[in-house]
């Protein structure tokens, strides 16, 4: 019998990647080889992924991507993906930060079996994780980390998940292995929880940059397009109190009538390079948007928040200048006295 993501009884079933803390790689490789000593999760990972590319599964056979740095201080990285803009399914309508799971709206639990790459699991840990490719890639190996499909939960950001999200990142050696998270009214395009996974072949200046101390578990991050709530997980120890306190962040966030994306990212201390490096966790607050806006020129997600550009036609990519950039990113964030307001907050949250 077919399988199905939202695994009824009787179903087959993904193979299992089956994982303990021995599997963590504390240390993954550097920037000047990134892809020399691949880590067992991401050759199953990245075989798998490309199983599906030579099957045809995908809505487009994504090859070398055009792309450039952008001149200017902020160094984002610009590329061209037409395909993705043409072929990619529409973006679910949104009306609200709480929209409920809508099983009448495609969801998770419509995937293929062939979609479904593996079940990861902790052996004696949290919940698993199906990881399924997205059929609109960004990148090679870019991925989707479902929480138990068949749960029908809406996309708002759990700390079970994000666990398994940040387990996910430290199972690989790939220094630009990332994972994040797509908040409703922040660029999310279904409302079924899930979380992105995907290798960027490059630096990102938000991995290394100082951070200014908000609070003993926070810190605000300027580097970049756009400024985030930085938190710092420097071992597996620390994976599961960073997610509820990421969890804690993004509920206050959408109280106040805010949307959220998340990046977890190999990186340094808040304080910068000269301690060992852990996973970087950021958080965005923005303004909450509601289907597209009228003379934008991209839409505002995490990928974007962190630097890189995916952008839909030729001319663009060819002309766009990083002040057109960052202000297209911009006009979705908070001002600056309403930004350390809210920083103040979440310091004081957490130190509850």
């Amino acid at each position: 019998m077919a399988a199905t993501a939202g695994g009824e009884a009787g179903e087959a079933s993904p193979e299992e990647f089956v994982y303990g803390e021995e599997d963590f790689v504390l240390q993954a490789a550097g920037w000047g080889d990134p892809g020399s000593a691949p880590s067992r999760f991401d050759r199953v990972l990245l075989a798998s992924w490309s199983d599906r590319m030579e099957r045809g599964l995908f809505r487009y056979r994504l090859g070398a991507l055009p792309t450039r740095v952008l001149p200017g201080a902020v160094r984002l990285v610009a590329q061209l993906n037409e395909q993705r803009s043409a072929e990619r399914r529409p973006p679910q309508p949104v009306r609200s930060l709480r929209d409920p799971f809508d099983p009448a709206a495609f969801n998770f639990t419509r995937l293929r079996p062939a979609e479904l790459l593996f079940r990861l699991r902790r052996a004696g840990g949290p919940e698993p994780l199906l990881v399924a490719i997205n059929a609109s890639p960004l990148e090679r190996g870019h991925v989707l980390l479902l929480p138990e499909p068949a749960r029908r939960l809406p996309q708002a950001l759990t700390a079970p998940a994000l666990r398994g999200a940040l387990e996910a990142a430290l199972l690989s050696a790939h220094p630009g292995f990332r994972v994040g998270f797509n908040g409703l009214g922040g660029g999310a395009s279904v409302n079924h929880l899930h979380l992105h996974g995907l290798y960027l072949d490059r630096p990102l200046p938000l991995e290394a940059a100082p951070a200014e101390p908000l609070g003993p578990r926070l810190a605000l991050l300027r580097a970049g397009p756009a400024p985030a709530f930085l938190f710092f997980a420097a071992g597996p120890a620390a994976l599961e109190p960073v997610s509820r306190a990421v969890c804690r962040a993004a509920e206050h966030l959408g109280a106040a009538g805010l949307a959220c994306n998340v990046l977890a990212t190999r990186g340094d201390p808040p304080a910068g390079p000269g301690g060992g490096r852990g996973l970087r966790v950021l958080l965005w607050a923005r303004r909450p948007l509601f289907g597209p806006k009228a003379g934008e020129p991209f839409a505002v997600a995490l990928c974007e928040l962190a630097g890189l550009l995916p952008l839909p036609a030729e001319p663009l990519y060819r002309d766009i200048t990083e002040e057109q950039a960052l202000s297209a990113i911009r006009q979705h964030l908070l001002p600056e006295p309403e930004l350390l307001h809210l920083g103040g907050e979440l310091a004081r949250l957490l130190e509850r």
